[in-house]
């Protein structure tokens, strides 16, 4: 008897846990990053470059851009695919750059990538998160200086 109770117990958990995954809608793409455009506040290359210190920039592009089209001198390296490790406190990797009062102000190639890693900052509790508006193509654009990364500068 014990036995069948227990293997309709687990039936039961089982249907239930199937039915609430199958009634979430799946959330596209443009819905994320429209969601992440109502909460996260964008910053000027202006801006930055006026900026007395109290921030920090964050590129979250992969390392062969990096290589290809150089660094923001004093910008922090976080891959897009590892930031929640490196925001998390509890985290081995974790960076205090994002425990600080310092803005954060992530950047990517034109701004996609950095738009949702700053809404994943806000949503683990970082404090200042901005995006750089038109990320490293509108930096160039503007004349903001820009350093070979050690890789590129062996080539």
């Amino acid at each position: 008897m014990r036995r069948y109770w227990l293997f309709t117990l687990l039936t039961i958990t089982t249907i239930i846990g199937c039915q609430d995954t199958r009634s979430r809608r799946a959330i596209r793409l443009e819905d994320y990053k429209a969601e992440a455009r109502a909460v996260v506040k964008a910053i000027s290359v202006a801006d930055v470059l006026d900026s007395k210190g109290d921030l920090v920039l964050v590129d979250v592009r992969e390392k062969e851009e990096l290589d290809r089209y150089g660094v923001i001198p004093g910008s922090v390296h976080v891959p897009r695919g590892v930031l929640e490790f490196y925001i998390d406190p509890a985290s081995s990797m974790h960076l205090d750059v994002f425990a600080s009062q310092k803005r954060v102000v992530f950047l990517c190639e034109t701004g996609g990538r950095s738009l949702l890693a700053a809404k994943v900052a806000i949503d683990m509790g970082v404090k200042n998160p901005f995006l750089l508006a038109g990320g490293f193509k509108a930096w160039t654009e503007e004349g903001g200086p820009v350093e070979k990364t050690e890789e590129d500068a062996k080539q």
